[in-house]
């Protein structure tokens, strides 16, 4: 059964033979293990080149941002996963990486969509006179700012606040953290109160300004727990907490539905 286009039968990612592998046109073995780092190699493989060193420094602090984060619903799921499947290390992670969805630490893809429409609605014109429309929109929708505000960090949080700061530094700061502060700058007016821009924000914001395609950008957040994903599962595996977490949400959560029926004599 033919499902979807049948004349798209290509890869420019990699290939192999008996003596060698590929990928984008380097040979793995003689010209990139041993010889480029990971993040390089992560920024080859998705865009088919090698990053600038400001590029390679940036990805780096973003991956480094938001590898970690404690005990997040993604990392308790994959721990009480491991708890309950001690030799399925790879279900547990995939438990963590599936838990991170548009609300918890998966949302940078969420909140560079949101930066590029308000970029794309501002054009040549006034930057903070979209963000002011489109923060009425989302306001008169009673929805969220994607990007923006954060449950603990209230009062800023201060991993968005050092990758603008080495964005900064490096003269990588472009439209997409200008949209990002400028949102931020004027949504008091029209929310009421202060919606600092969170990590899940500035990871879009800067990667977008070096280059990094945002139809790729939920890879970012996925790839960095992944690293905090296999830290905690050794870390269960040598001290379980899973059966402690699961105990405590048992005791936390009360049942509120119908009671059993009482036996009959």
């Amino acid at each position: 059964m033919r499902i979807g286009k049948q004349d798209q039968a290509f890869t420019a990612i990699a290939t192999s033979d008996a003596e060698s592998v590929t990928v984008r046109g380097k040979d793995l073995c003689n010209e990139l293990i041993g010889r480029i780092g990971f993040t390089d190699y992560f920024w080859l493989l998705v865009t088919g080149t090698e990053p600038s060193e400001t590029q390679r420094l940036l990805t780096e602090a973003c991956l480094v941002s938001i590898a970690e984060h404690g005990l997040v619903p993604s990392v308790q799921a994959a721990r009480m996963t491991l708890a309950a499947g001690p030799d399925a290390w790879q279900g547990a992670m995939s438990a963590g990486l599936l838990g991170m969805g548009s609300v918890v630490a998966g949302s940078s893809e969420v909140s560079g969509r949101y930066f590029v429409s308000v970029m794309e609605r501002a054009g040549d014109g006034d930057l903070e006179e979209a963000c002011r429309a489109s923060l009425s929109e989302l306001r008169a929708e009673k929805k969220k700012v994607p990007g923006l505000g954060h449950p603990q960090h209230s009062a800023g949080d201060p991993r968005a606040d050092r990758l603008f700061a080495l964005a900064d530094e490096h003269g990588a700061s472009g439209r997409a953290i200008a949209t990002a502060r400028m949102l931020s700058r004027v949504a008091p007016d029209i929310y009421g109160r202060p919606l600092p821009v969170n990590v899940s924000g500035a990871i879009p914001a800067v990667m977008i300004d070096i280059g990094w395609p945002v139809d790729a950008m939920k890879g970012i957040p996925l790839l960095a727990r992944a690293a905090g994903l296999v830290a905690h599962l050794f870390e269960e595996s040598q001290r379980s907490i899973g059966f402690i977490m699961s105990n405590h949400a048992d005791q936390s959560i009360t049942y509120d539905g119908p009671a059993a029926a009482p036996e009959r004599d």
